[in-house]
C-alpha cells in the first residue's frame, strides 16, 4: 500500500513538472517549395520563438540540437516519414532534447495542417496554439519564384549555417547562403545564415569524386607548405557510411631542420580546408606520418 502511494506521488509530481514546462506549439504552414525554411527564422523571431522543427531537425538559432535532416532520405516518401518522426528512435531522441532544454515555445514547419498536427502528436507536444501560413508572410510572386527554383534546380534551404550540416550532407551539392536582416525597429542588423542543398532525390542527385582528384588537391597544397619536401603516399577512404566523410592518410618527406609537428599540422589543416572548399565533401579524418627526412647535398 505504501509503495502504491509513493508511485502515485511520483506520478503527480512528474505531471506537475511537465505541465510547468509545457511547450507551447506554433506552426508555419505552406506547400512544398514556397519558401518556408527560408522565412522560418523571421517568423520565429516575430513570435519570440527560439526553437524550430524543420524536416526532421530541431534547430536553435544557428545550431542543430537534434535530428537528421529528412532531405537526406533517398525518396520523397522516406522524406515525409522522417519529417513526421515515425521512427521510434529518432522520435525519442527529439523528445529527450526538448525536455532537457525545457523548451517553452517551438515552431513546427509543415506542408499542411494535418502534417504539423501529426508531428506535434508524434513528439508528445501540445496541440498547435497558433498557425502561420506562408501566404501571410510571402507574396504570390515570391512563392512562385521559390517554386520555380525548387522544380528547375532542385534546391532546398535548411535554416542553419553550412558548417552545421556539412558532415550530414557530405557528397551533396551544398552552398552557404547569408541574408542581411534587421531584428526590428531600432535594432542592429545581423546576418542570418542558411544553407542550400540538392538532396538525393533531386534530378542532379548525389555526386562522387575520384580519389585522384583528392590526391591532386593534396599534392598542390603540399607544394605550398614550407618544410614539406614531397608526398610519398596518399590513401583515400571515401566509402565508410559510419564515419560519414572522407578519411585521408598520407606519408610525407620533410626537409631537414623543419619543425615536423608544426609542418604536419599546417599540411593537415590546409589539406582539409582546401578539399572541403573545392569538393563540398566533409573531411572526417586526416592522418599524416613523416616517413623521410630530406637532407640536401650541401647543408
Amino acid at each position: 500500500m505504501m509503495m502504491k502511494a509513493q508511485e502515485l506521488y511520483s506520478k503527480i509530481k512528474n505531471e506537475k513538472i511537465m505541465n510547468f514546462f509545457q511547450t507551447k506549439t506554433y506552426a508555419f504552414i505552406g506547400p512544398s517549395g514556397t519558401g518556408k525554411s527560408y522565412r522560418a527564422q523571421m517568423v520565429a523571431g516575430e513570435k519570440g520563438i527560439e526553437y524550430i522543427i524543420d524536416d526532421g531537425l530541431l534547430i536553435k538559432g544557428n545550431q542543430v540540437l537534434a535530428g537528421i535532416s529528412a532531405k537526406k532520405a533517398p525518396t520523397k516518401i522516406e522524406t515525409v516519414k522522417n519529417a513526421l518522426f515515425i521512427n521510434e528512435e529518432r522520435k525519442e531522441e527529439m523528445q529527450k532534447v526538448i525536455k532537457k532544454n525545457r523548451i517553452d515555445k517551438i515552431l513546427i514547419l509543415g506542408t499542411s495542417d494535418g502534417m504539423v498536427d501529426k508531428i506535434a502528436a508524434n513528439l508528445g507536444l501540445s496541440a498547435i496554439s497558433e498557425r502561420i501560413y506562408i501566404s501571410e508572410v510571402a507574396t504570390e510572386e515570391e512563392m512562385e519564384t521559390a517554386r520555380k527554383i525548387r522544380v528547375t534546380q532542385g534546391k532546398h534551404v535548411i535554416p542553419v549555417p553550412t558548417f552545421e550540416i556539412k558532415k550530414d550532407f557530405s557528397g551533396y551539392l551544398l552552398d552557404p547562403l547569408q541574408i542581411f536582416k534587421s531584428k526590428g525597429k531600432d535594432e542592429q542588423p545581423y546576418i542570418s545564415e542558411k544553407s542550400i542543398i540538392r538532396p538525393t532525390f533531386s534530378y542532379l542527385g548525389k555526386f562522387t569524386i575520384s580519389d585522384s582528384v583528392f590526391k591532386d588537391i593534396i599534392i598542390n597544397v603540399a607544394a605550398k607548405v614550407p618544410g614539406v619536401h614531397k608526398i610519398l603516399k596518399i590513401r583515400i577512404d571515401n566509402t565508410s557510411k559510419e564515419i560519414g566523410g572522407v578519411c585521408i592518410y598520407m606519408e610525407v618527406s620533410v626537409n631537414f631542420g623543419t619543425n615536423i609537428v608544426e609542418t604536419l599540422n599546417r599540411l593537415k589543416k590546409d589539406a582539409r580546408r582546401e578539399i572541403e572548399n573545392l569538393t563540398a565533401m566533409y573531411v572526417a579524418k586526416v592522418e599524416i606520418v613523416a616517413k623521410h627526412i630530406n637532407i640536401p647535398d650541401k647543408i
